[in-house]
């Protein structure tokens, strides 16, 4: 009897300190932290992606796209630089308006945040400034590891219709709050996407996912890779966050 009482209270302790999380409101506060950790407010940013998308059905496709960003103005511009039978196809970002640019008609056509980037796996709103506080409230928190790593996890559940998923989970670092890995669900409660951030760049006082993994759930083997390079915070002319400049440069 002793015994089943005392290993009743282990396990007891144990259901405690797995449970002891933060508050919702303590975890809501951490979202705001990750979106002040991963905007590059007070500079302008550039950088190169390359993106690797592979399809069961299409194969493996190699991209590259020039990267500008001025998070203050919520703005951003994504200029494919390879293949040649897409560059100069850009995506044109100017507060709540998006346009896609194609150089071979000289039109550009409204898009969505919502919608894929180039055909990836990855979404326009991938590539943004981070908005998660503004965009999400946390329903539930729990304490726990992805690897070697203490994390958070967090459900979230979106705040407006502009969002790209009604709900997401995500595992947050405890010691810097860093989005190590995210899972992204319809409204429905489906899982359509698995999102993982293995490398990350102190850039600054900002951390940069350098690797970012999107695997499609809803095709097996489907998934895109994108790493980032030649990052710069040096100031950019505002001629860059134009319609004009994206046709100058595809002339």
């Amino acid at each position: 009897m002793k015994k089943n009482i005392i290993i009743f209270m282990v396990l007891l302790i144990a259901g405690l300190y797995t449970a002891s999380a933060i508050s919702i409101n303590e975890a809501n506060k951490i979202l705001e932290t990750v979106d002040t950790s991963r905007n590059f407010t007070g500079t302008d940013f550039s950088a190169v992606m390359t993106m690797i998308s592979e399809d069961p059905d299409t194969g493996v496709e190699k991209k590259k796209v020039q990267q500008f960003r001025r998070d203050d103005s919520e703005m951003f511009l994504m200029l494919f630089i390879e293949p040649v039978s897409e560059k100069g196809q850009g995506y044109l970002n100017i507060g709540e308006n998006l346009w896609f640019y194609d150089p071979q008609s000289r039109k550009f056509n409204h898009t969505s945040m919502k919608e894929s980037f180039g055909g990836s796996d990855a979404k326009n709103s991938d590539f943004g400034a981070s908005s998660l506080g503004d965009d999400y409230k946390v329903i539930k928190v729990e304490d726990d590891k992805l690897g070697r790593y203490n994390v958070y996890i967090m459900d979230l559940e979106g705040t407006n219709s502009e969002v790209t998923y009604p709900s997401v989970k995500i595992w947050i670092t405890k010691d810097n709050s860093l989005v190590l890995k995210s899972e992204d669900y319809s409204a429905t409660g489906r899982l359509m996407r698995t999102s993982l951030f293995p490398s990350y760049a102190k850039v600054g006082s900002k951390f940069l996912a350098t690797r970012m993994i999107f695997n499609d759930e809803l095709i097996d083997g489907k998934k895109t890779q994108i790493t980032i390079t030649g990052i710069s915070t040096k100031d950019l002319p505002d001629s860059i966050f134009t319609k004009s400049y994206v046709e100058r440069v595809n002339r």
